[in-house]
């Protein structure tokens, strides 16, 4: 859209090229897709909370700098603030993030969007499905072939990587080939809802929410570097912070952690377990359970089979643990912290591996 004739400040976004793991060919192509469809979803709030765009350029040919010029918003981030609010201050935050998951989550999704993945602009104009950015393959027909479709993708690279070595000591390799091949399957058997597909953030957390305090209202969601078209549950994956994630399981993971994931399955204990320091914040975690619910959100305790299919997911993050793969990571550790990390995340995915029966 054409900038307002009195704006004088803006945000220039652009791409980094070395930003490990992100697909440039139609990077900036979708995330301005994704803000056109998450400000259609979200026009019902007023001010409006996402940014226009003003223009871009995209980064698909190796000489360009993909970019895009978009109003400045009101607000600071999210994340300076929250800790310091009183819990019925953090509620209504939490509230207001509710109302954007749900109308993120009840959106219908234009006809011309038919798989997971990516989204681009065709020649006619209509945003369609295309490779997903950060992943850089896509799309899927199924929430299901798009787990697959990664895992594979990750086994073929964990192949290259001289640390991990394919993953083939140990017998490891060769019960993840079977996991890919049975487990996954059986793992979606009871996810009831494995069609649902919706608008999602995947960078949910409150530094990328902007926050009045003088008004205590919620004016920016911003940052769709990441956004996509996947299965509702995806944003919960993101969501960090206030109510924490949902994730598969860990042998690492505290126990705390855990009765967390039980309580967002099958319902908060009360009295709420006594918080622990750097742990869960149980009043606040228990409050965005409430919001959602009250919205009638979609979230875990109403998704039959999520966790068996976040355990998915946790093979996934398991199979290219960032301590072992990141470059930037290796390049300022000794060979022997990085054979420590490796032998300990062994050690972890033969742990789930057999949780999994495999």
């Amino acid at each position: 859209m054409a900038a307002p004739e009195d704006a004088r400040e803006f945000i220039m976004r652009l791409t980094n090229r070395n930003a490990e793991g992100m697909n440039p060919h139609t990077r900036v192509e979708n995330e301005v897709a994704m803000i056109s469809l998450a400000a259609d979803a979200l026009s019902g709030f007023e001010p409006h909370i996402v940014p226009s765009v003003y223009g871009w350029g995209s980064a698909a040919l190796p000489t360009s700098q993909g970019w895009i010029l978009q109003e400045l918003m009101p607000g600071v981030p999210l994340d300076e603030t929250f800790d310091d609010r009183s819990l019925e201050e953090k509620q209504n935050i939490l509230g207001q993030m509710a109302t954007f998951l749900k109308a993120l989550q009840d959106f219908q999704l234009p006809e011309s969007i038919k798989e997971y993945g990516g989204v681009t602009f065709a020649e006619s104009g209509h945003i369609v499905s295309a490779q997903m950015t950060s992943v850089g393959s896509g799309p899927w027909p199924s929430y299901e072939k798009y787990f697959l479709d990664r895992l594979e993708r990750a086994l073929r690279t964990a192949g290259s990587n001289p640390y991990i070595n394919g993953w083939q000591a140990n017998g490891v390799r060769k019960r993840l080939e079977d996991f890919v091949t049975s487990g996954v399957p059986a793992q979606f058997e009871k996810f009831r809802s494995s069609n649902d597909k919706a608008i999602v953030h995947a960078d949910f957390p409150p530094n990328n929410i902007l926050y009045d305090p003088s008004n205590k209202r919620l004016t920016a969601l911003i940052d769709d570097d990441f956004a996509c078209i996947l299965h509702p549950s995806y944003d919960l994956r993101s969501f960090s912070g206030a109510g924490s994630q949902f994730q598969g399981w860990s042998d690492i993971e505290s126990s705390e952690q855990t009765a967390l994931r039980d309580a967002k399955l099958h319902g908060f204990p009360s009295p709420l377990p006594e918080d622990t320091e750097d742990g869960v914040k149980w009043d606040v975690a228990k409050a965005w359970e409430d919001e959602l619910e009250k919205l009638d959100v979609k979230r875990p305790r109403t998704m039959e089979g999520i966790e068996k299919v976040a355990d998915v997911d946790a093979v996934l993050r398991s199979i290219l643990p960032w301590r072992v793969t990141n470059s930037d990571i290796l390049r300022l550790q000794s060979e022997e912290v990085i054979l420590k990390c490796r032998n300990e995340n062994e050690g972890q995915l033969i742990k789930l591996l057999d949780r999994l029966g495999f």
